[in-house]
């Protein structure tokens, strides 16, 4: 599933590539891509005619502004990828490929697609004047970003206090930190030299802002990188990212540790492949 590097570097191209569009028609092939409304034509009516704005991420969620012609608010369009959606931008318009989802098409025939391979992808029609959170149920539930300055080695210590759970899990739940998943929970566990097995409550103030560094850092770089090579991620031109030949533990078990050496071990902890190192993690 994308993560936070990958969501943020599609929330640029999208930026960059879609800013100031005018949606002159939108497709819906298959209608569990559309969360609310309820009828993909109700979503699809409510785009038509409508200039596309500013681009924002929240977690995994990106969230785009819409107004109408003449500068109103016509509410935000919010997409979640989940494991395997992506956009595409097609200078050409073309026959879709059998997992393509929905199509958005300016007036001169360049086309926006969703193309989601396992479907889970969705798609929401927030109305003008609507929280988000009121149609987008699943933002309620976040904590802050990693780049927040509510994020912070205190706030850690405070909501992790006397917790058994692994480090590894912690990090992995939306309601502590927004955004972050496998691939840069054991990253940036290994760049603080804790291992994912840690009892989150046994972590003190050092290690847990130690901890908060060490993601922020692991995540700028992966941004910079494109996202990863890892799992099915692209960006709108179709390119997957650059991180995954950087990275220090993940997926690379059995093979020895880019700083000392040490063959790298993988571990199922909560149902998911954790990867440290034994000698750089203590």
């Amino acid at each position: 599933m994308p993560e936070l590097p990958e969501v943020e570097t599609v929330r640029r191209g999208l930026e960059q590539q879609t800013r100031g569009l005018f949606i002159d028609r939108v497709e819906v092939l298959r209608a569990r891509a559309i969360a609310s409304p309820e009828d993909p034509a109700d979503f699809c009516r409510a785009l038509r005619g409508l200039l596309v704005g500013r681009w924002h991420r929240r977690g995994k969620y990106l969230l785009a502004d819409l107004e109408a012609p003449g500068g109103s608010d016509a509410g935000r369009w919010g997409v979640h990828l989940r494991m395997t959606g992506q956009f595409l931008w097609l200078a050409e318009t073309r026959p879709p490929c059998p997992h393509t989802r929905v199509r958005v098409w300016n007036a001169a025939g360049e086309e926006l697609r969703f193309v989601d391979t396992r479907s889970f992808g969705q798609m929401w029609w927030v109305p003008a004047g609507v929280a988000d959170t009121a149609v987008i149920t699943g933002l309620r539930r976040l904590g802050p970003e990693p780049f927040a300055a509510a994020f912070t080695g205190a706030y850690l210590q405070e909501r992790l206090k006397g917790s058994r759970r692994a480090i590894k899990n912690a990090l992995l739940d939306q309601s502590l930190v927004a955004g972050v998943g496998n691939i840069y929970a054991d990253e940036s566990l290994f760049a603080a030299g804790i291992r994912p097995q840690t009892p989150s409550g046994r972590l003190g103030r050092s290690d847990l802002e130690r901890l908060r560094s060490s993601l922020v850092e692991v995540l700028e770089t992966s941004i910079g990188a494109g996202g990863t090579t890892f799992s099915d991620f692209r960006d709108l031109q179709g390119t997957n990212g650059n991180y995954g030949g950087q990275a220090w533990v993940y997926r690379r078990s059995g093979s020895p540790c880019r700083r000392c050496g040490t063959e790298i071990l993988r571990e199922k902890l909560g149902g998911r492949s954790s990867h440290w190192c034994p000698r750089c993690q203590n």
